[in-house]
């Protein structure tokens, strides 16, 4: 019977082409609309480390209140507690990360010196976060712990610099310091970047800026403290520091740490552990509030942070609600389709056709319009979603049509003209076939 009624909607489809189109443009503007937004809050909210994520853990303590505790603990860390958290190496994985500004030159390419991002990480970095590699690989931890003056750059520099070669064995110069390339990366970047993500509970601001693109020199952490001493930009300060950029020593949070746990064992047993450093640093007078401590996993850090910009969650809501009206006008021009049907209705009533027959055809033909309109409403996103990649906003590259988002567009378009027809169609299975058959 499906083919049969089928048929039919294709046939009287065809016999009211006005409609038709009206109806059709309806669900694919609404469509459109409604899958270029929801499309870019799904790749804005979706997991930047997919199979990983529930194993990424970021601590937190509170050294910045006196009087009294904050609604949350601070977004970072101050060195002292850092490194305390970091030296017991109760994860499997750990790293510190710290980014800053540098002037950069390579000597050897006869290029002019230019600004960029460093980021200051252990060894441990690189495998936790499944960072790939095109040539070389990261350095070690006995790297880490002799302060080497080694570097990992970004894909982007390595072809900036060195047309894409490979430069393992190359030489950066880092403000006064020579460095030795021992790994470039090869394309990488998390949406969002995940690892230096601070700031969007407080701020609410521009949280675009977390869908930039990595660093483009990654150096051990010490090394880039070394490196690039004086020259850090603190988060949030209880006093300023004596010497401004110099902050080991001060009352200022500028570190970030992330560890991986393999288990919910050690889960446990690390959230015991900070909370139990807090307190004893209460003992000791550092931290007064020792409770505003805390373990989040990577997705709760993002969700703590908002990471999706608030332009899109707006947009987004102005979308679907936009997608509504068309479906009320929908609605509309279906029981007026329908309607206009109730002779040829009534006559297939009475020649035996029940009430679900009847239903069922007009849904059949409701869901045919909604494919049609999907179909259109497709290439609307897609003209949609390059008008975004247009625009100058840090994740406009990012915006794609993935695999899920296109089977969405079509399960959206014919569950909403479905739905938009079983008000339509249920007053036309009700239609009485007496009275229509007294008026042919």
């Amino acid at each position: 019977m499906f083919a049969y009624y089928l048929k039919l909607g294709l046939q009287s489809l065809r016999r009211t082409p006005v409609l038709t189109t009206l109806m059709v443009l309806s669900i694919a503007v609404g469509i459109g609309a409604a899958m270029t937004t929801l499309t870019v809050m799904h790749l804005l909210s979706g997991d930047p480390l997919p199979g990983r994520s529930q194993h990424i853990f970021y601590p937190q303590v509170d050294a910045l209140s006196t009087e009294r505790a904050r609604r949350y603990p601070p977004d970072m860390l101050d060195y002292t507690s850092a490194m305390d958290l970091w030296r017991a190496r109760r994860g499997d994985r750990q790293a510190l990360v710290n980014d800053s500004e540098i002037k950069l030159h390579a000597p050897e390419t006869g290029q002019p010196p230019l600004m960029t991002m460093m980021l200051s990480t252990h060894a441990d970095f690189f495998p936790m976060f499944a960072v790939p590699f095109a040539f070389g690989g990261p350095w070690t931890g006995e790297d880490d712990e002799r302060r080497a003056r080694v570097a990992v750059i970004s894909s982007d520099l390595n072809e900036k610099l060195f047309g894409g070669k490979d430069s393992v064995g190359r030489t950066l110069r880092i403000r006064d310091a020579d460095v030795r390339i021992v790994g470039v990366l090869g394309p990488w970047r998390p949406s969002p970047q995940f690892h230096t993500l601070a700031g969007g509970n407080f701020s609410q601001g521009d949280t675009a800026s977390f869908y930039g693109k990595p660093e483009d020199v990654m150096v051990p952490f010490q090394t880039g403290l070394e490196i690039n001493d004086g020259n850090f930009s603190q988060f949030t300060c209880n006093a300023l520091p004596a010497v401004p950029g110099h902050l080991q020593n001060s009352e200022c949070v500028w570190l970030q740490l992330w560890v991986e746990l393999g288990s919910a064992a050690k889960v446990a047993d690390y959230r015991r552990f900070v909370a139990d450093y807090a307190a004893q640093q209460k003992a000791l007078g550092r931290i007064p509030f020792p409770e505003n401590a805390r373990l989040l996993s990577l997705m709760q850090w993002l969700d703590y942070n908002h990471v999706v910009p608030r332009d899109v969650r707006l947009q987004s809501w102005l979308a679907l609600a936009f997608l509504v009206i068309c479906l009320f006008n929908t609605v509309g021009l279906l029981l007026a389709k329908f309607l206009r049907r109730s002779g040829e209705i009534g006559v297939r009533r009475a020649l035996g056709a029940s009430k679900r027959s009847i239903f069922a055809q007009c849904l059949i033909e409701a869901g045919l319009i909604g494919l049609i309109g999907g179909t259109l409403g497709l290439l609307l996103t897609l003209l949609g979603l390059w008008a975004i990649r247009s625009q100058p906003v840090e994740y406009a590259d990012l915006v794609h049509l993935d695999l899920p988002m296109f089977a969405a567009t079509f399960v959206l378009s014919v569950s909403a003209s479905i739905v938009a027809g079983l008000f339509p169609a249920s007053r036309a299975s009700r239609i009485a076939p007496a009275m229509q058959l007294k008026t042919l």
